[in-house]
């Protein structure tokens, strides 16, 4: 298996083109703001959406399209999130997919659309049903078309982000391919966040769902900024068999499928990574507990905290912040089941603090971008990693002026 992460040279999996377009969601700017993701053959599609039960207009559609074996073409605008528009927010996300059904030449429930940025506006429809025809003559499957793609999902990105994998299964290449989006409002289950994973292998859409449910779990919930769930949240899975390999099993899908998680890992850490105002990135790591749900709910507990990410924002190993959240997951323990590392350094371990340098961690802290916090418990095998970000000043300006 290999990667590549030089963003302008990514390759799309065979059978599919994207573009990415200025239409004017974001006004007369001329940044990219519709994007389109595209298969020249019916794919096996599944798709994973926001847990709120305050969702956007495109996830409704979207939702209802999935799991399928006849997908065609993915619609992304961003700028606006046609999110708690009522029925013409409805009607504007089915128009949507038609005005590209129209285009590609496939009927319009084999579209599947999402739109980020926003909440509450209506979409500049006149833009966009310009926008996606003006997109579609501009397809291509050059890696300068994926990287406008990604860009044109992004709203307060700083960077787009993408991901490829190759690896040969069942006798024959395959490529996945991803792209996604997102910065802040990220907290599980899902974020504020969007991608599209493509790929040329061939799966049933029933297997297609597993995999994605599966990679999904271990990456795009298992991060946090500041631990909002959005109303926009989506993840989709293409699979177009373009590589002409039979349909996957066994081995070969067991292989797929864990390719599929590492592009999903990717594009979750790349999202944390340009968590909006951070100075660090954090991945927590909780083992030794009886269950996954209980790792998950101590990693997640403290990936959320705010008192935990400002004390990382100031260098602060400020041990007792991380333990007491602990206390208030509703899992069975006690502080002498804990011990703690902050960057490898032991503080905290079975219910005793731990002598250690504190200037000396603390300037570790402050010198290096990625800092690493481990709990380990006594009770079993299970282990979540989790990734977030600190807190900034930066941060609390950037969504304090969001709007205004």
């Amino acid at each position: 298996m290999t990667e590549n992460n030089a963003s302008e040279s990514l390759e799309l999996p065979l059978g599919f083109q994207t573009t990415g377009v200025a239409c004017g969601v974001k006004g007369d700017s001329g940044v990219l703001d519709l994007s389109l993701f595209v298969s020249d053959r019916p794919a096996a599609a599944a798709g994973v959406f926001t847990q709120s039960k305050v969702c956007g207009a495109p996830v409704k559609v979207s939702r209802q399209r999935v799991p399928s074996e006849s997908a065609r073409a993915v619609v992304i605008n961003s700028g606006n999130a046609n999110a708690c528009t009522g029925e013409r927010g409805l009607e504007d996300a089915q128009q949507m997919t038609q005005l590209v059904a129209s285009e590609v030449g496939c009927n319009a429930d084999e579209v599947l659309v999402c739109s980020t940025g926003l909440i509450g506006h209506f979409l500049p429809m006149d833009a966009i049903s310009s926008g996606i025809p003006a997109a579609h003559k501009q397809l291509s499957s050059s890696p300068e078309a994926y990287a406008n793609a990604a860009k044109g999902m992004m709203t307060t990105d700083t960077f787009h982000k993408q991901v490829v994998r190759e690896l040969e299964l069942s006798g024959a290449p395959v490529r996945i391919s991803g792209a996604a989006k997102g910065a802040a409002m990220i907290g599980p289950n899902m974020a504020t966040m969007l991608a599209v994973i493509m790929t040329d292998a061939s799966l049933t859409s029933a297997d297609a769902d597993q995999a994605l449910r599966d990679a999904v779990n271990q990456s795009f919930n298992c991060i946090s900024v500041e631990g909002h769930t959005s109303t926009s949240d989506t993840v989709l899975l293409l699979a177009n068999g373009a590589s002409g390999t039979e349909v996957l099993s066994g081995d070969d899908l067991a292989a797929f499928r864990y390719g599929v998680e590492e592009v999903a890992v990717d594009l979750a850490k790349a999202i944390i990574q340009d968590a909006e105002g951070a100075d660090h990135f954090i991945t927590v790591d909780v083992l030794g507990l009886r269950t996954r749900e209980e790792a998950y709910a101590i990693a997640k507990t403290i990936s959320d905290d705010a008192l935990v990410k400002t004390a990382i924002t100031g260098a602060d190993p400020n041990w007792g912040r991380i333990v007491s959240c602990c206390g208030r997951t509703g899992v069975d323990l006690l502080e002498t089941d804990i011990t703690l590392q902050i960057n490898g350094t032991t503080i905290y371990e079975r219910g005793t603090p731990v002598e250690y340098d504190e200037t000396v961690l603390s300037n570790q802290m402050r010198d290096n971008r990625d800092v690493s916090i481990a709990l380990s418990f006594p009770f079993g095998d299970a282990q979540v990693r989790f990734w977030t970000s600190d807190l900034t000043k930066e941060y609390v300006r950037l969504n304090s002026e969001y709007t205004t």
